[in-house]
């Protein structure tokens, strides 16, 4: 038998990998999923399930709604991608790794259908997971979207809901390069009859969606007109927010272990989303959705999202990655106590760098870097670009050494932030 690493290494050899090579190893169907999931007897059928999709957000309220059906005594799975340290991250059940043995043994088995079918990482990586599900036999799976929603991989699976987080630009060169066309294909996880979500009202895509609900035959709400934010304070670990039920005129208090100020959007979609799943008849009661959501770290191990490694400096690691993303980590800086800030920021090749850099602080100092896979963007061609744009630094051949000059220049009542990409935060970590 191999071992997890050989195993490990087959799958990330042996097939095409978007997070690594981009955009060739998006497939345009979902022949690969289905063929593969022929196979397995069709496990995708055997357990309820949450899809979310949305451009940012949608990690982050797929680990609040796992933590919340955790708390509430479910057994939860959970699927999300891209993982930060260890593949196993992206399929958990109550917060706890696949194990490395059912990784081992299910690659073993599928080999010859991987040599036959050919799939991508990521269709492999959906089946494995429903098999994990349906072997684990959970009472709800909450399944992130991996890119786009209508043609991605986890879009087998007839949910008791689907949730859409925000619509932004990324991914443009697959998704299309208007909003309406990247919501077009979020849209995609609406299924007939069964509800969605909107956690956010957006001008320039709302019809998108209320369209392609009405075709569906399916309710939909928008989740920012039925919950109203009436405050929030920000602190280094927690967020609270007290938040305004429209419909009950009932005001409820959330203290957030996520604490980037982006998450108050998140937590309309999960509330909204909570209150569709109470009454399909599913246990949630307000106390366990408070208590999950003040420690949704440690109920399913989520990292990358405004998280402090250290206080003095003060040392942030923050996935955020396009432009809305970017402009969130901006906003939250605004709230943050610094004499002087440190961007430690590097890009994989396909995002629209052009348009975020602008939105970085030209007050900073940079140290430019790239992650160690072949979508990296040169460190050298990004401070150059970055000089472009007023933001004064050097390069650094590895996030590692772009950290520790970040270190060794930074006062103690400075500010660290990490961001720019999930491979620079994961070297990091």
């Amino acid at each position: 038998m191999a071992s997890y690493k050989e195993t490990i290494d087959y799958l990330f050899a042996q097939l095409p990998m978007f997070t690594k090579v981009g955009a060739s190893a998006y497939k345009t169907d979902l022949h690969n999923t289905l063929n593969l999931l022929d196979r397995l007897n069709q496990p995708h059928k055997s357990f309820k399930s949450i899809h979310i999709a949305g451009t940012n957000g949608k990690g982050s309220s797929s680990n609040m709604l796992a933590a919340i059906f955790q708390q509430a005594g479910y057994k939860t799975g959970l699927y999300t991608s891209p993982h930060l340290l260890d593949f196993r991250e992206r399929i958990r059940v109550n917060g706890e790794m696949v194990p490395e043995d059912f990784v081992i043994r299910f690659t073993e088995e599928m080999k010859g259908a991987i040599e036959e079918i050919k799939p991508s990482f990521f269709e492999l990586t959906v089946a494995m997971a429903f098999t994990y599900f349906q072997q684990e036999q959970v009472d709800i799976a909450i399944v992130e979207v991996g890119l786009g929603g209508r043609l991605d991989s986890t879009n087998v699976i007839t949910p008791e809901l689907s949730l859409i987080t925000n619509i932004s630009y990324d991914h443009k060169h697959i998704l299309g390069d208007t909003l309406p066309l990247i919501a077009a294909e979020k849209a995609g996880i609406i299924k007939p009859g069964v509800p969605v979500v909107i956690s956010e009202t957006q001008s320039e895509v709302a019809d998108v969606f209320i369209q392609k609900a009405s075709e569906m035959q399916a309710d939909i709400q928008f989740a920012d007109q039925e919950w109203m934010e009436a405050q929030s304070a920000i602190h280094n670990t927690h967020l609270d927010v007290q938040i305004l039920d429209r419909a009950e005129q009932q005001m409820r208090t959330f203290k957030l272990d996520l604490s980037g100020q982006y998450q108050e959007k998140n937590l309309m979609g999960v509330l909204a989303a909570v209150k569709v799943m109470q009454r399909k008849g599913w246990k949630l009661s307000w106390e366990d959705v408070a208590a999950a959501l003040s420690h949704v770290r440690k109920l399913t191990g989520l990292r990358g999202r405004w998280e402090i490694i250290d206080q003095h400096p003060l040392t942030v690691l923050d996935v955020g990655h396009n432009e809305a993303g970017i402009r969130e980590i901006m906003e939250q800086l605004r709230h943050q106590n610094f004499q002087q800030l440190h961007i430690v920021v590097g890009f994989v090749k396909d995002k629209e760098v052009e348009q975020v850099l602008p939105l970085f602080p030209k007050t900073a100092h940079y140290y430019f870097c790239k992650a160690q896979i072949p979508r990296a963007l040169d460190e050298v061609a990004l401070a150059e670009m970055g000089a472009a744009q007023g933001l004064n630094g050097h390069a650094y051949p590895s996030v590692q050494a772009a950290l520790h000059s970040a270190r060794q220049h930074a006062q103690k009542d400075d500010m660290i932030l990490v961001c720019g990409s999930f491979f620079v935060v994961a070297e990091v970590m």
